[in-house]
């Protein structure tokens, strides 16, 4: 199956950008936040509230594990890569592609945003953003086949190098 699948840190352009790649290369579009939205009835930070992080995070790797698809960008949730079999079954379906993202970057993407209200997984109270890069990007640098600096990229190129990256995949 030929697919690609966006990872990286919330605010990293995995939804919108993956929308306007799939666009631009004919495929369909998957975000799976939405994927777990639908089954659990619930918005992402209703969801966190209700089981807690590590609760959601058990939650979003059965839907990641499930996935099933053929010609999609499949956007993730940042917190994905703590699943390992959603990772083992993305992996499997398509193309990793890591949007990275420095935590200046992210600051200024996420502009005074509460990121608990967007759905963010924190796994210990009180974490701080930087410490979330730091947890999270080795998991990202570990499950990537391609990665993009998105840091002095806009939109729109950060899509051409999304397709640059992943040309031989589709």
């Amino acid at each position: 199956m030929k697919n690609i699948v966006l990872i990286g840190m919330p605010a990293s352009g995995k939804s919108t950008a993956g929308v306007l790649l799939a666009k631009k290369i004919g495929y369909g579009f998957i975000d799976t936040d939405l994927l777990i939205q639908k089954r659990e009835g619930a918005l992402l930070c209703d969801i966190l509230k209700k089981h807690g992080a590590e609760g959601f995070i058990r939650i979003e790797e059965s839907v990641n594990a499930e996935v099933a698809a053929d010609r999609c960008v499949i956007a993730t949730g940042g917190s994905v890569v703590y699943g390992e079999r959603a990772m083992q079954n993305l992996k499997s379906i398509g193309t990793v592609v890591y949007l990275k993202v420095g935590i200046d970057s992210l600051k200024k993407r996420l502009n005074g945003e509460d990121i608990f209200a967007r759905g963010v997984v924190m796994r210990k109270r009180g974490e701080t953003l930087e410490e979330l890069l730091a947890e999270r990007a080795p998991l990202y640098e570990r499950y990537a086949d391609v990665t993009i600096d998105c840091d002095k990229l806009n939109l729109d190129q950060t899509v051409s190098a999304m397709i640059s990256a992943v040309k031989h995949s589709i």
